[in-house]
């Protein structure tokens, strides 16, 4: 065979139940890739990785772990960069404590996460977790704007075989409710730099006395900035008045936010909820709380932990304190019904764009305390795109359920690139001390923006750098010619962030051959209601949006339209060049960890993975000319598709195929398309003994991996795996392993 040049592409190591897959699927890619010139690297973004990157300095040079997202994020400047990136928790509070406990435990002298810094070292300490905590990776990773679309194979099966929703009814009872007022929408003030300049975010109380928010802040010319703020006493009477109306109405009140992306103001009204639905027990106890050290913004979960350290009388009086709240608060919306888990235990476990989407798909409704679903109250207290469900709700009370057999797609194009619109997860995010000013001063002390705040409101200030701007519309004009649907771009002009944007569409699409395109501009709210109607008639549309309504949107269409986002092509166009391949959307799914760990059955399906290792492989052959990666991206797109056909993807009861038995057959399947495959000879030859090695031993493969299931599995940790007892779980066929490996001997 001829030799190639070794170019790498780089597979990350990430968190929970991708961290498990990629110890079965990446030793078969590095084997069937590996005579066509293609090295794979890993680098570790998972949490766990992150938090010992940050405190190398007080571990043992063993212990030591390179950050390499840091690296990752210089390689994005790489024209040369090919990075395949999986799903990675963005980090709560809680989630972060209970890696940095797993750590101590391990040996590793990561220090506790100060909630109430006092000393300097403290200060560091949760500056270095800071940088942690959220969504830490995606911004430093996305330095390209976001293409995610359903690939016509999954798009096929899925009308093919439709997934369960649940029946609508025109008399339901579920609604949307939001303040509308007094909110991040409703109080924002934006603006576009005539020049460069760089910015301070300044606080001056009522008394005059100043106080440096952020200094240092670079900003560019033609850069979009804005500010907002959140009145924290109107939102509190918000909450108060949804408590009293889910009680009259009888639905279920629930709660959805992102307190993983928007890991500084998400947070804070997440414990605002949460003392709010439990004042009772909040004002009760207040002092004893205060000496405990309970945090309401990290749920409930908090308040349980705590009490954990009193006597059984205090233990026990406080426990049935929280019981009697029950009897007076209407019922709500459960995690995990059977366990008591509810929707405000951990900020964590509600996530909008995934739980919006699934209360739609089931007929709006939500799992009660009873075990039952019932109409629901679903509380999303900023209005900046609480409509866009509202509408998908009012469509449904009106024409009934979509219909996965017959209804149209929304892909989506999505400006995030250099950091756009990282609302409320960057470091402008404050929450006021007192009552007084924020403003934003440039380098000559001209005021750009400008709030008088109350104590306790959460203000934010966000950045639009110019040229992602222009490069997302480039991609939203390219994508639209490609695929000969509509565009929409989905902006409000009475929303001050989204006119400036608006200004820019306008003139820079101007730049394109737009005549043979549609397009279009329109609220969040008249743009959902435009897709739906073509979602209807079975007709496609692009959704051009921002970051947020990215993040919700490649959710909420692909879980109606295909039963899940983690089916979603995923790729980002770097804008140096490269290409970053994400495997969907998803998240990284612990409850199949939990599932694994007790019974040796992991259900994660790596469709995202496949999907976007095909993207990677065919960038790979454009960019490095190596027309072997072209077939082996042409190979495993046809091996996916009868991997749907004929239905290998994980089952989710134990003893049936699971992860690791569906990415045999995806070998199997790869390797017969590239044993028949005419373009490349040395190619077919390759892996036609391969191809028939696992034909014959099919039966065998899949015995030994079923007999894996079962019995609980240790995995040396949660968030730190041991790699070799990973590696023995996660391989458990000796035969498929042995084979595997002869590929390239």
């Amino acid at each position: 065979m001829t030799s190639k040049q070794t170019h790498s592409i780089i597979y990350t190591q990430v968190d929970e139940a991708p961290a498990l897959a990629t110890y079965s699927f990446l030793p078969i890619i590095e084997n069937f890739t590996k005579s066509s010139g293609i090295n794979f690297e890993t680098r570790n973004i998972s949490l766990s990785g992150r938090i010992l990157a940050h405190f190398s300095d007080k571990l043992s040079e063993a212990q030591q772990q390179n950050d390499d997202l840091a690296e990752l994020g210089k390689l994005t400047q790489n024209p040369d960069a090919n990075i395949i990136k999986l799903p990675n928790i963005s980090a709560s509070i809680p989630q972060l404590k209970a890696a940095i406990k797993e750590l101590q435990e391990k040996g590793y002298n990561v220090p506790d996460y100060p909630d109430n810094p006092n000393t300097e070292e403290e200060q560091d300490t949760q500056s270095r977790y800071a940088k942690v905590l959220g969504s830490a990776v995606n911004p430093v990773l996305r330095e390209g704007n976001s293409d995610r679309r359903a690939p016509k194979s999954v798009k096929q099966f899925a009308m093919k075989n439709p997934h369960r929703m649940g029946q609508w009814s025109a008399d339901s009872n579920s609604q949307v409710a939001t303040m509308g007022h007094n909110d991040f929408f409703s109080n924002e003030k934006s603006i576009t730099l005539s020049e460069n300049t760089t910015a301070t975010i300044l606080f001056t109380d009522l008394a005059g006395n100043k106080e440096i928010l952020k200094e240092g802040i670079a900003l560019q010319k033609d850069e979009i900035i804005d500010a907002t703020f959140m009145s924290i006493s109107h939102l509190r009477s918000f909450i108060e008045e949804q408590l009293e109306s889910s009680l009259s109405s009888g639905n279920l009140f629930s709660l959805h936010m992102k307190a993983t992306m928007m890991k500084i103001s998400d947070p804070i009204i997440f414990g605002e909820v949460v003392k709010t639905y439990y004042k009772d027990v909040f004002e009760k106890h207040a002092e004893l709380f205060n000496n405990l050290g309970v945090n309401p913004n990290t749920g409930l979960q908090d308040v349980y932990a705590k009490i954990a350290t009193l006597s059984p009388e205090q233990k026990s009086e406080i426990e049935a304190d929280i019981q009697a709240v029950y009897q007076k608060r209407p019922p709500l919306a459960m995690v995990n019904s059977d366990k008591g888990i509810t929707n405000l235990h951990v900020p964590s476990d509600i996530i909008i764009d995934a739980s919006m989407p699934a209360m739609i798909r089931d007929s709006g409704k939500m799992w009660g305390p009873d075990g039952e679903l019932q109409d629901t109250q679903a509380v999303i207290p900023d209005s900046c795109y609480a409509g866009v469900y509202q509408a998908v709700i009012e469509n449904c009370k009106a024409n009934g359920q979509f219909d996965p057999s017959t209804m149209g797609s929304v892909s989506n194009v999505g400006l995030m690139a250099q950091k756009a619109e990282e609302y409320g997860s960057h470091d402008k995010t404050f929450q006021a001390k007192a009552d007084g000013q924020i403003q934003v001063l440039d380098s000559n002390n001209n005021v750009l923006l400008s709030h008088s705040v109350k104590t306790g409101d959460i203000w934010r200030m966000c950045q639009v750098k110019d040229i992602p701007v222009q490069d997302w519309i480039k991609l939203a004009v390219s994508r639209a010619k490609a695929s000969n649907t509509p565009a929409v771009f989905w902006l409000n002009e009475n929303r001050a962030h989204d006119a400036q944007l608006i200004t820019k569409v306008n003139k820079y699409i101007q730049q394109h051959d737009i005549s043979n395109i549609e397009y279009h501009i329109m609220s969040p709210v008249d743009a959902t209601k435009f897709s739906l109607q073509r979602i209807r008639q079975g007709l496609d549309t692009i959704s051009v949006t921002g970051n947020v309504l990215r993040d919700y949107n490649t959710d909420l269409f692909p879980i109606l339209e295909l039963g899940t986002s983690a089916k979603m092509l995923s790729i980002v166009p770097l804008m140096n060049g490269g290409g970053l391949f994400e495997t969907g959307a998803g998240g990284s799914a612990p409850k199949h960890v939990q599932q694994f760990e007790q019974e040796g059955h992991l259900r994660w399906d790596s469709l995202g993975e496949f999907l976007a290792l095909s993207a990677s492989l065919e960038h790979y052959a454009n960019v490095h000319n190596n027309p072997q990666a072209l077939i082996l991206a042409k190979t495993l797109d046809a091996a996916t598709s009868k991997l749907l056909d004929e239905g290998k993807n994980p089952s989710r009861k134990v003893g049936e195929l699971d992860n690791r038995g569906s990415h045999f057959y995806l070998a199997l399947y790869w390797a017969e398309e590239l044993a028949k495959q005419t373009e490349n000879t040395s190619l077919s030859n390759q892996f036609k003994p391969i191809a028939q090695a696992l034909t014959d031993n099919e039966a065998l493969i899949i015995d030994e991996l079923n007999q894996a299931q079962g019995p609980k599995q240790d995995l040396g940790g949660y968030y730190h795996l041991n790699t070799q007892k990973a590696t023995q779980a996660m391989q458990p066929s000796a035969t498929l392993n042995n084979i595997i490996q002869s590929i390239t001997q």
